[in-house]
């Protein structure tokens, strides 16, 4: 169980956050300016910045974070399928838990509300995503 703890907490956890905070700084900035000043809804603010973000991140976490040397196309669209199911998932989720818990918030506040807490619930299904199955480490035989 120690030895599961400390795999988990390693050198590649801190560089995945410190990629993520950058990621957080460019992708949710976006975000927030999107759905707040550009008029974007609440799918589309999301949708295009962490489309957007999601290619940055690729690269920072496969050359820096996990230093993957697997295969280029096979990683894109492991990595891709992790984005996507991590953002439906997070954002999926976030925005009706926050409608049942706020219930009396205005929209606007209950969605940028929504956009907070998806962003929590998607740093932990992605991390978990991107170490043990976009850039897993394969097994030698």
């Amino acid at each position: 169980m120690k030895e599961k703890l400390r795999m988990l907490f390693d050198e590649k956890l801190w560089k995945f956050l410190l990629v993520g905070v950058l990621n957080t700084l460019v992708g949710n900035g976006l975000m927030f300016l999107l759905y707040n000043l550009a008029g974007f809804s609440y799918w589309p603010a999301t949708g295009l910045s962490y489309a957007l973000a999601s290619v940055m991140s690729y690269f920072l976490n496969r050359y820096f974070t996990f230093k993957y040397q697997g295969s280029g196309w096979e990683t894109a669209l492991r990595f891709a399928l992790n984005i996507a199911v991590c953002y439906g998932l997070a954002y999926g989720l976030a925005k009706p838990l926050v409608r049942l818990i706020f219930s009396g918030l205005p929209k606007k506040w209950a969605e940028n509300l929504a956009m907070l807490a998806g962003m929590g619930l998607f740093v932990v299904f992605n991390y978990f995503g991107q170490r043990f199955f976009a850039f897993r480490e394969k097994k030698e035989e």
